[in-house]
C-alpha cells in the first residue's frame, strides 16, 4: 500500500447492523491513490468510533496514515489484553476534524441508523451537529482536549506515542512552558494513554508571554493560546467562559504598577480614594517551618465627602501575611486592623477593604474576635488580583509554585 499527498479521496459504507449489545455497527471504506481500506464504525452511546486492527503493526501504521490523508490523527496502539493485536482509532472529535468526504459518509451512516430508530434521536443530532459542521483545528496543533472535570478546568493532549507526547512536551518548551511548573506529562505504557496536561498556571503563562514574550516566543504563544481558546468554544459557554477568564487574568500579569495607582472604590457605603506610593513583596518563615508571603503596601486612603472633597486622608503601610492552611492547603492571607490608627480598629478595617478593592477588586472578608481584634482575610482571588501589578507579581507565582502540593 503507498499512500501519497493529500488528493482525490473516496469514502463509502455499507452493512449498517445492529450487534448483540445493542450498538450499531457499519463498514465503512476510504480509498486514495489506488489504496483502499475497510474500518468497522461503532455507534456507541454518544461517541462515534471508527477503528481498525490487526496483528500485523506496519499495516496498522499505514491504515493510520490513510486516516491522517483524511484530515483525521489516529493513533496505534497495542489492544488491551491481546499481545499481538494492534489498533487504530478514532472518536467523534478527531472524525469531525476529518475532510468532508469522511463526514458526510459518517452522517449518513448516523442518519441511517437513526430513521430506523436505532439510536436515540438526541444523541444523533448532537453526533451531526459536529460532522456537519466540522471541527477545524489550527493547522500544525493537534487535538487538544478542553474541558470541565467536575468544575475544574482540564486542557490536555492525549496519545497512545511516546513520540507525539515527547513532540508535544518540545513545542511547550519551545513556547516558554516549563514542565512541572507549568505542564504536567505521564508517558505512555504498553497499550495505554499517555498525556501533556496543561496546568491552570501554564495557560495563564502562556497568555503573559502571548503579549510580554519575545519574537518567536511571543508567536507560538498566540497561537496556543488562540487555538485553546477556538477549543474551549467548540466545547460550550462554561469551558469557554472558564478558559476566557484565565486568560484574561495571565495577560493583565504584572502589566501595572504598585506606586503611583489610584483608585475610588465604595465600602459600607462610603466612597474612598486610595492612592498607592509602594509596596512589594518578601518572603518569611513561620512556625514548622511554614512558607509564608508577606505583601506590604504604602498608601493614602481618603474618605469622599460631598462631591469633591476629600477627608479623614491616612498614610500608612499595610501589611497582609499569606500562608497555606487546611487540607486543601488554601492561600489565605491575614492582616489586622488598627487600633492606634486614627478612628480606631473600625475606621482602619473599612481603609484596609477600600485599599484591596481597589487593588483587587474585591473586598476582604472580615474576621472579628471575642477579644475587640479585626482580622481582614484575604483569599485566593485577592492573590490573583495582586498579581497585576509588577512589584508583586513574580513573587507571588514563585510562592504560590514552592507551596502548593
Amino acid at each position: 500500500m503507498k499512500l501519497g499527498a493529500r488528493g482525490v479521496l473516496s469514502v463509502s459504507w455499507e452493512g449498517l447492523r445492529q450487534t448483540k449489545g445493542g450498538n450499531v455497527s457499519a463498514d465503512l471504506t476510504i480509498s486514495t491513490a489506488g489504496a483502499a481500506v475497510k474500518y468497522n464504525v461503532y455507534l456507541r452511546g454518544d461517541a462515534i468510533v471508527l477503528q481498525f486492527q490487526s496483528t500485523d503493526r506496519g499495516r496498522v501504521e499505514l491504515v493510520a496514515r490513510l486516516l491522517k490523508l483524511a484530515g483525521v490523527d489516529a493513533e496505534v496502539k497495542r489492544v488491551s489484553g491481546k499481545r499481538d493485536v494492534w489498533r487504530a482509532e478514532a472518536t467523534t472529535d478527531e472524525l469531525a476534524t476529518g475532510r468532508e468526504e469522511l463526514r458526510k459518509a459518517l452522517a449518513e451512516i448516523v442518519k441511517t441508523a437513526r430513521s430506523k430508530g436505532w439510536v436515540d434521536a438526541n444523541k444523533a443530532e448532537r453526533r451531526l451537529e459536529k460532522l456537519e459542521s466540522g471541527v477545524v483545528l489550527k493547522e500544525g496543533w493537534p487535538k487538544y482536549f478542553v474541558r470541565l472535570v467536575k468544575g475544574a478546568l482540564e486542557v490536555s493532549f492525549i496519545s497512545a506515542s511516546p513520540d507525539s507526547i515527547e513532540r508535544e512536551m518540545q513545542r511547550l518548551r519551545e513556547l516558554g512552558l516549563e514542565e512541572r511548573r507549568h505542564f504536567s506529562v505521564k508517558m505512555p505504557e504498553e497499550g495505554r494513554y499517555g498525556y501533556v496536561r496543561i496546568l491552570r498556571e501554564g495557560l495563564a503563562y502562556a497568555a503573559w508571554l502571548s503579549v510580554y514574550g519575545s519574537g518567536r516566543q511571543r508567536e507560538l504563544a498566540a497561537e496556543f493560546v488562540s487555538y485553546i481558546l477556538q477549543r474551549a468554544k467548540e466545547e460550550g459557554d462554561d469551558v469557554y467562559e472558564k478558559v476566557k477568564k484565565i486568560i484574561e487574568e495571565g495577560k493583565a500579569r504584572g502589566s501595572l504598577k504598585l506606586k503611583g495607582f489610584e483608585g475610588r472604590v465604595e465600602v459600607g457605603g462610603k466612597e474612598y480614594v486610595v492612592k498607592v506610593r509602594g509596596g512589594g513583596a518578601e518572603f518569611d518563615e513561620g512556625r514548622g517551618g511554614k512558607k509564608l508571603l508577606r505583601i506590604k503596601i504604602k498608601a493614602e486612603v481618603g474618605r469622599v465627602e460631598g462631591e469633591h472633597t476629600i477627608v479623614d486622608r491616612v498614610v500608612r503601610e499595610y501589611t497582609i501575611t499569606y500562608g497555606r492552611y487546611g487540607k486543601h492547603n488554601a492561600a489565605l492571607g491575614f492582616a489586622y486592623a488598627s487600633a492606634d490608627a486614627p478612628g480606631g480598629r473600625e475606621a482602619d478595617a473599612e481603609r484596609f477593604s477600600a485599599l484591596v478593592k481597589a487593588l483587587t477588586g474585591e473586598e476582604p472578608r472580615m474576621r472579628r474576635r471575642s477579644d475587640g481584634i479585626i482580622e481582614p482575610v484575604c483569599g485566593r482571588k485577592h492573590l490573583d488580583g495582586f498579581k497585576r501589578f509588577d512589584e508583586l507579581a513574580d513573587a507571588i507565582e514563585k510562592w504560590l509554585e514552592e507551596t502548593g502540593r
